[in-house]
């Protein structure tokens, strides 16, 4: 197939520079009508490291189930219980939201203690060899603190901390057994901060400088929640141990590694779900007698489509970057999505398994990348009719990194009932004749009435209240993306051209993989991701690769220094 249409070749540069302050201007001027600029900016000169913000990360629900498989192979997915994190910036791991209140304190406890309790059942599992009737019970229980405690805090365990273990093992012991003694050992591992929290502090500077690289251990840590969402592998603690986490290339080289485990597929289906609002689609509700083919499992069947579809393009097709996610005139399908969408059956004999998911050519004058799957489209809709003010401002939010101000208070925010006869288009122009709304509607609608060729399920259709769909829309107040378009095919073209939306998904990224907006100070980081990324051709692995080159991800400040959280 050809995806020559808006790449750039291989090792040609977007602009640089950071994203935030202008990404805060082009939205203020959208707002009041005025457009972006549009200008390029040069990369800035980095003379010094600025490393921006180093926040105390607690571990999201995610992080935790994941964890805890890996430290101990319980795949009961404990965390399913917590109180749901809040988000911030379109993402649930930002570390300024995520607080602990009574009742999350209280669950962690609790899910510690049923983790530990099932743990030591067995106990020879954990020992690693080690005979408690030969060896010892002391000596035993030492070697499976320091073996295990170093994997949980993901570092190795103080004298103190040891000493402290030994001391609640032998507590334990004396109580009620062996057993008793390792679980309460787990149990108080599960809860320490050092097991909750991603704690850096960085190499001591005998110089007292205000910037100090992290410590090997440190840079392990990040990088396994950055690519796997959990804790380093026997691997990544080893290279850190031997002090092989120092240089750039060295990094890289285990972030390549990571990333072709089958964790980072999991990892990067866990920001696509929360960058493209999969997780709503759960919860989705639509009238059956609008939808007749809508029913209780489609949900669920949709989001498999676009996570298959998502992680095909990443780890599987050739090229893996953004103008596919946006352009590819494919999808992943059974035989039951096959006739959602209403397409012919495939042929006898090359077809998956009816419940296997398949790549299946799609018409490209009807559909093109993730913005026109259902899932998406059926998330971004009402339950009786589509929905142009959504999913225009998911595209002005998630693709161009512009925030709109919420509606003012005193504003009726409910849409237009369905008519008879009168298309969903001429009932959301209103707006336009609103001056009090108008100015931000014409930023989100304008964008969304491209997509009104699907309906609120995402089904194509030709006529809305039988009359045929205009579907023109138009881009304005971007950074460098402002044009017409007929339908989200040509929009989904417009935007995989858009420098400003290649530099919108490495911000993307950013925020999630370091839990954190972006600064003043990572301007240099911003820039030098951009640059890495535009001299991939815009591929998604490249681009995590280079998320752990930068200032920003191998320093922090030095605690006590002036800023430093």
């Amino acid at each position: 197939m050809d995806r020559s249409r808006g790449r750039r070749r291989r090792g040609e540069r977007g602009p640089g520079g950071a994203l935030g302050i202008a990404v805060l201007l082009a939205t203020a001027a959208a707002c009041s009508g005025r457009p972006g600029d549009g200008a390029t900016h040069e990369p800035p000169r980095c003379a010094e490291i600025q490393p921006g913000a180093s926040p105390l990360r607690r571990m999201t629900r995610f992080e935790y189930n994941n964890t805890i498989r890996d430290l101990l192979g319980d795949d009961s997915a404990p965390a399913g219980a917590f109180v749901v994190e809040e988000e911030a910036l379109g993402f649930n791991n930002q570390a300024a939201a995520l607080g602990v209140t009574p009742l999350l304190a209280e669950q962690l406890m609790k899910a510690s203690e049923a983790i530990a309790a099932r743990a030591a059942r067995d106990p020879e599992r954990l020992l690693a060899g080690c005979d408690p009737a030969v060896q010892g019970p002391d000596a035993c229980a030492a070697e499976l603190i320091e073996r295990l405690g170093k994997r949980a805090f993901r570092r190795p365990l103080t004298p103190q901390e040891i000493e402290r273990f030994e001391r609640l093992f032998a507590w334990g012991n004396d109580e009620r057994g062996f057993s008793t003694g390792v679980e309460v050992v787990i149990q108080a591992m599960l809860q320490s901060p050092h097991f909750l929290y991603r704690v850096e502090l960085g190499l001591p500077d005998p110089a007292g400088g205000a910037v100090v690289p992290l410590s090997d251990h440190e840079i392990a840590s990040r990088l396994s929640y950055l690519l796997w969402s959990s804790m380093p592998d026997d691997a990544l603690l080893a290279a850190a141990d031997a002090g092989e986490l120092r240089t750039a290339e060295q990094i890289a080289a285990h972030a390549r590694r990571l990333l072709e485990d089958p964790r980072a597929r999991a990892a990067v289906a866990n920001f696509h779900a929360q960058w493209l609002q999969l997780t709503n689609i759960a919860t989705i509700t639509k009238d059956t007698a609008v939808y007749p083919r809508f029913h209780d499992g489609l949900p669920a069947l949709l989001r498999a489509e676009t996570e298959a579809f998502l992680d095909h393009v990443v780890f599987e097709d050739e090229d893996g970057d953004v103008a596919t996610l946006l352009t590819a005139p494919y999808s992943l399908m059974n035989a039951e999505l096959r006739a959602f969408y209403g397409l012919e059956e495939a042929p006898a004999g090359g077809a998956a398994a009816p419940g296997d998911l398949a790549v299946v050519p799609l018409d490209p004058a009807e559909r093109a990348g993730f913005l026109t799957h259902a899932s998406l489209l059926s998330v971004l809709a009402k339950p009786d009719q589509s929905s142009p003010i959504h999913r225009g401002k998911f595209v002005r939010e998630r693709l161009l990194c512009q925030t709109l101000p919420p509606p003012p208070p005193d504003v009726d925010i409910q849409p237009p009932a369905v008519r008879p006869g009168i298309p969903t288009r001429r009932q959301f122009e209103r707006h336009a004749e609103d001056p009090g709304c108008a100015g931000c509607h014409r930023l989100m609608d304008l964008i969304g009435f491209g997509f009104e060729h699907y309906d609120g399920i995402g089904l194509y259709r030709a006529t809305d209240q039988q009359v045929p769909v205009d579907a023109s829309g138009e881009i304005t107040g971007s950074r460098g993306t402002d044009g017409r378009f007929d339908g989200a095919v040509e929009l989904a073209h417009l935007l995989a051209e858009s420098d400003e939306v290649r530099q919108c998904v490495a911000t993307q990224w950013f925020r999630f993989g370091y839990g954190r907006a972006e600064q003043a100070e990572d301007e240099c980081s911003m820039s030098q991701i951009q640059r890495a990324f535009a001299d991939s051709g815009y591929n998604i692995k490249a681009l995590l690769v280079a998320l752990t080159q930068t200032d920003a991800f191998r320093y922090r400040r030095a605690p006590g220094a002036g800023g430093a959280p």
